[in-house]
Parts: structure tokens; sequence; C-alpha cells
């Protein structure tokens, strides 16, 4: 259990059934009346925001988030297919648990799969990968004033806005929390 004055920013806790995480905490001691914790809460599951706020003595219990490498292997129609690199087991989840995060991430890469009670819920890929880039225009000479970029197709099928010396065939790295463009290699 967690007290309420004890909040941080990346905490999560057990509320209602569902599981949040702390985005922003503040703790509120007004003139007049007891002072309070104004909270955003992100639900892990569905990805919705909301706010509440809590008397600095309230508990909840703390959630506990088991984050496991895992090796991400196929995917095979709506399904993608991970094993445990340690035990050789293997897990197939739908493109629902998954969304749109392995979209930068090729086969055979390492991911981070979250569960909670042994229910995956998320999963969290690389930071920064690196990918070939596959299609793009050509850039034109003298465009480079205005640090221009243009729409590039990388390996996994994904695009991103690459600068203008960037051709088919580099190595680029992207950071896969934004989808930009970082550097080649």
């Amino acid at each position: 259990m967690i007290s309420a004055g004890d909040f941080r920013n990346g905490i999560t806790i057990e509320l209602d059934n569902n599981i949040f995480q702390i985005i922003e905490f503040q703790h509120v001691k007004p003139g007049k009346g007891a002072a309070f914790v104004r909270t955003k809460l992100k639900n892990i599951k569905s990805g919705g925001v909301v706010e509440k706020t809590f008397r600095p003595t309230e508990k909840c219990p703390q959630a506990r988030i088991d984050r496991k490498d895992m090796q991400y292997l196929y995917s095979d129609g709506d399904l993608y297919n991970f094993m445990d690199v340690e035990t050789y087991d293997q897990i197939a989840l739908n493109q629902e648990t998954i969304g749109n995060t392995l979209k930068f991430v090729k086969e055979n890469e390492m991911v981070k799969v979250c569960s909670h009670n042994g229910n995956v819920f998320a999963i969290e890929p690389p930071l920064f990968v690196e990918l070939a880039v596959t299609e793009t225009e050509p850039g034109f000479k003298g465009d480079t004033a205005t640090g221009a970029t243009k729409p590039a197709t990388v390996e996994t099928g994904a695009s991103v806005l690459v600068p203008l010396f960037v051709e088919i065939g580099d190595v680029i790295k992207i950071d896969t929390r934004t989808g930009e463009y970082l550097s080649r290699v």
C-alpha cells in the first residue's frame, strides 16, 4: 500500500479494479481546509487519462508491473509471436494488445512484454532502432537551407520523415517513441 502523500510520477497503482500510472501529481495546501493531492492518472490497459484528487492519508495498493525481455519472432495473420529467450516459452498476442508498437521492430528483435498478474497488456519496443530505407524520392540540391524533409519507407513498412540527403539503402536510426529520424548509421 502506498499513501497519496508518497505519490511520485511513474508509480503504478490499483484503483477501481484498474491499473493506473501517475503522470502528474500536485500537493495542494489551500489557505482554508485540509490539504489534498491532485493527480493525473493514465489507465495502462485502455490508455485513457483521468484526473482524481486524494486526501494525503488515503492509501492505494501499488500495482506490480512485470517487464520481461522477449524476442519478437513473426506475425501470423492477426497474431504476433514472442519467445522468452531464457525458457524458450512462446506466446501469441493479438493485434488489439499490440496496437502499432511494432511498426519499427523487425523480426528477431528484443522487446519488453509488460504484464500484470500474468495478463499481458502492452509491448515496449527498444527506444532506438536502426533500419534500412527501402523507398524514398531523390532529394534536390539546393533545398537544404530550410532543413527540408521527405517521406521514406523503412524495411518494416513504416513511413518516416528524413532529410533530403538520405537515399535508398541507407541505414538510419529512429526514435520509436516519436517516430523521428535521428541520424544515419
